[in-house]
């Protein structure tokens, strides 16, 4: 149950009747663009500031796509929960290949602090209420209106 902003009484939740594979999908997608993420973050270091335009034409290109993954995305998820992920994913991953493969420092409180940012992103998703997606839609709607 949320409140209406504007008679600050309860309503009901709408409930999520999409199909399952929709969000489902959403959800691959969302994953897919994090991935994405991690890819142009990596060509963007090995363009070196841009002595290697081709590797920085690389990163940009995936940024692009990336960000259109996302905003596909974004309309089937909650945007809080979706864009949490996303950085999530970009951000322990990109962080990861730098320790594996770029001889980056591994260290126990970066350890720790991605332990703590894969627990914030998997408490969003947990937290995610059937429905949300369409409830901010409809909130949106009437305060335009």
């Amino acid at each position: 149950m949320t409140i209406n902003q504007k008679t600050a009484y309860p309503r009901e939740r709408k409930v999520d009747r999409r199909p399952l594979p929709r969000r489902t999908a959403a959800w691959a997608i969302l994953l897919a663009a994090g991935l994405l993420e991690i890819a142009w973050s990596l060509a963007l270091k090995e363009a070196g500031g841009l002595e290697r335009p081709e590797w920085a034409a690389v990163g940009i290109g995936l940024a692009m796509i990336s960000l259109g993954m996302l905003a596909y995305a974004l309309g089937k998820l909650p945007v809080g929960t979706a864009y949490a992920v996303w950085v999530g994913i970009g951000t322990v991953g990109v962080t990861l290949a730098g320790m594996l493969f770029l001889q980056e420092p591994v260290e126990w409180p970066r350890l720790i602090f991605l332990a703590l940012i894969i627990a914030g992103v998997i408490g969003l998703g947990l937290d995610e209420q059937p429905g949300e997606a369409e409830g901010s839609e409809d909130a949106s709607r009437a305060s335009h209106s």
